[in-house]
């Protein structure tokens, strides 16, 4: 039986860590008192299983480890240098960048340049943009867990958004594109302070899919970042999604066959009355996606990339 790896990391992005726990190896998240946003541990309404513990800040010196996951460039350069001893900080490590370069997106060097770190991207895109210099990198794509029991209705005739602090975050989340898109079709907006433009507030994650599973559209309004995961979750319960052509969602969406992709808002509107006036329309580009995304991004290769990831630095 191979060895079960005991690994060092923060909670950075709910979902994406409850996905990464179901590697075969133990992570041990790293909390401060109040639990803030990056030190909150097992905290939340997922399902967390027996191999996510939680390790006080002050307490890591005494924590024995065989690798280091760092997700945000605050726990690379300063918790690694205040918490950890330099024995820790010589463990074969990783960076997972979750995000493509918020500056120029193609002349960024990325914050961690060491070739004694494997540097992680979740999209070939935003591996493409980062410079990573002397930084060994790979892309390991996202990978989702649904209830099988969970499909796609469709039976209300609206769209849905599922974006967190969409009004604070302005454009490069598409906060102009969604206002102009609820002026000319019926949508909805979840996600937290989702309140301030209108919408219905925070849904719990476990929650979501099942919650989007009776909007005929799923509506993803999103300039610039990484891929959503609440758009690969939409599309792996069958839902047809709507959404720019642009990161990686340009490779994720072949526009018309399995879901409705262009850089034209008026289009995309426009694909939006389609969707509602046409149910059966909506079905067909939501089994197609389906089986893009359980295809693409299935549990099984996710843990299978990391699993080989891990194994390989801390072996």
């Amino acid at each position: 039986m191979k060895k079960r790896l005991r690994v060092l990391t923060w909670h950075v992005h709910g979902n994406y860590l409850y996905y990464l726990s179901q590697i075969p190896h133990e992570l041990y998240l790293v909390t401060r008192p109040g639990f803030p946003p990056g030190y909150a541990g097992r905290c939340g309404a997922l399902p967390w299983g027996p191999n996510v513990h939680e390790v006080a800040a002050d307490r890591l010196a005494g924590l024995e480890v065989d690798c280091v996951l760092y997700q945000h460039r605050d726990h690379y350069h300063r918790d690694r240098l205040e918490w950890l001893t330099p024995a820790q900080r010589r463990l074969p490590a990783i960076y997972l960048e979750h995000d493509p370069p918020q500056a120029h997106p193609t002349a960024t060097l990325h914050p961690v340049q060491d070739p004694q770190t494997l540097l992680v991207h979740v999209t070939p895109f935003n591996a493409l943009m980062w410079d990573s210099g002397p930084t060994p990198a790979r892309v390991i794509e996202h990978g989702v867990l649904i209830d099988p029991a969970v499909r796609y209705d469709g039976g209300l005739a609206r769209g849905v958004c599922a974006v967190n602090h969409l009004g604070r975050r302005g454009r490069r989340l598409g906060v102009d594109l969604f206002r102009a898109a609820r002026q000319a079709v019926p949508i909805d907006l979840v996600g937290m302070a989702s309140e301030e433009e209108g919408g219905l507030g925070e849904i719990p994650n476990p929650e979501l899919p099942a919650f989007l599973s009776h909007y005929r559209f799923f509506f993803h309004p999103v300039r610039y970042t990484s891929l959503g995961l609440a758009l690969v979750e939409a599309m792996a319960i069958g839902m047809p999604v709507v959404a720019l052509a642009v990161t990686e969602v340009a490779t994720v969406i072949r526009s018309g066959v399995n879901g409705i992709a262009d850089t034209r808002p008026e289009v995309l509107i426009g694909a939006m009355r389609a969707l509602l006036a046409d149910p059966e329309f909506a079905r067909e580009l939501g089994r197609e996606g389906m089986r893009t995304a359980r295809k693409r991004f299935g549990i099984e290769r996710f843990v299978a990339d990391w699993d080989t990831a891990l194994r390989e630095v801390a072996g």
